[in-house]
């Protein structure tokens, strides 16, 4: 559904600034915010009139449907600025199409695309100097919807709130990374919501991460459901192997994030002719390779992260070490796509979009 803006952008500049104080060489990923924060509010079935207001916090009634029912989903993208000081947003469309079908997946009201635009380009004007030059640095931007109803029905709610907060980030995971292969818990589950990025995805993951950092790891390399057989998602990343010269990954599905970040570098290994693979994979299939050395090397994808290049992987009590290589797969397209993103080669796909 496509809506117009029925009633004007309105702007409230905050009357301070906190980015004097902030040292901009050390950020803790999501820590820190900018001085603005985009509002909009569904009353009656319609969505209000949008505003930009000084970051501030939320007051919610605490029967509000968010805290009991979970109706709450989020997204993540980034604005990245050149070496002249162009501000840019990298596939901004895909990410209001998979908030929306988060959305409706969890019973909530689809965000009107020409709200998204003109609020999320307006907010990186105010908050522009918030964005810092070069490679690594960023702007981390946080649309998320919540239902703000009060009322402790068990349905679905009549009111919600969207907002974007925006966070000034470096790399999300610094070096490289051990994961750990998932025989047990689970993800997501077929019928589920696994395609969704709900909040409460991510909340039934802390609890088998932790315990996958006890033993050494990072992140966990989530499986299927139903046999734990198949490969799927590596914590809050969408997972790459390389095997021999050929590029895997899995297809996504109804418990597979449709990642940004992935479906980019699909589409860059398949313009360079690179030997690339959606398809089922086989946890046998990895451990396979790992002891005869075919396996090159393995990465994660996302937003926050770009590329997290993986050098351990464990699986039941075994731990296997993964080559890292300088000049691989893995660095050879978080080079290619961070230099479309800080607009640094020609955006040959049109994923690119300058802000100001």
């Amino acid at each position: 559904m496509k809506e117009t803006l029925s009633q004007p952008l309105k702007i409230t500049k905050s009357t301070t600034t906190k980015i004097n104080s902030v040292d901009f060489e050390n950020i803790n990923f999501g820590k820190l915010f900018t001085d603005h924060m985009f509002a909009c509010h569904y009353v009656n079935g319609t969505w209000q009139q949008p505003e930009i207001v000084p970051y501030q916090p939320i007051t919610l009634d605490p029967s509000a449907r968010v805290f009991h029912y979970g109706q709450a989903v989020f997204e993540g993208l980034k604005a990245y600025k050149d070496s002249k000081g162009d501000t840019f947003l990298f596939r901004a469309d895909e990410n209001l199409k998979r908030i929306n079908k988060s959305a409706e997946r969890l019973a909530m009201p689809e965000f009107p695309e020409e709200y998204f635009n003109k609020g999320l380009s307006e907010l990186l004007k105010l908050d522009n100097d918030w964005i810092k030059q070069g490679k690594g640095n960023s702007l981390y931007i946080r649309p998320f919807i919540i239902a703000t109803e009060a009322s402790l029905m068990a349905s679905e709610a009549n009111q919600y709130t969207f907002y974007i907060i925006c966070s000034p980030a470096q790399s999300y995971y610094g070096g490289e990374v051990d994961v750990l292969i998932s025989d047990y818990y689970s993800r997501s589950a077929s019928g589920g919501i696994g395609y969704a990025k709900a909040a409460g995805n991510y909340a039934g993951q802390f609890y088998p991460t932790n315990l996958a950092k006890e033993k050494g790891y990072q992140q966990i390399i989530w499986t299927d459901s139903s046999s734990h057989k198949y490969v799927e998602e590596a914590g809050t990343m969408n997972i790459f192997f390389r095997i021999n010269d050929t590029l895997l990954t899995a297809p996504t599905s109804e418990r597979i994030l449709d990642g940004i970040t992935r479906k980019s570098i699909i589409a860059l290994a398949e313009k360079e002719g690179y030997n690339i693979e959606v398809r089922d994979i086989e946890v046998t299939e990895i451990i396979e390779a790992l002891k005869n050395g075919t396996l090159k090397e393995a990465f994660g994808a996302g937003t926050a992260a770009v590329v997290s290049v993986i050098k351990g992987i464990g699986y039941k009590d075994n731990k296997y070490s993964v080559p890292v290589l300088s000049d691989g797969f893995a660095q050879h397209f978080k080079q290619s796509l961070t230099n479309i993103q800080y607009n640094e080669a020609e955006d040959t796909f049109g994923w690119r979009t300058k802000v100001c």
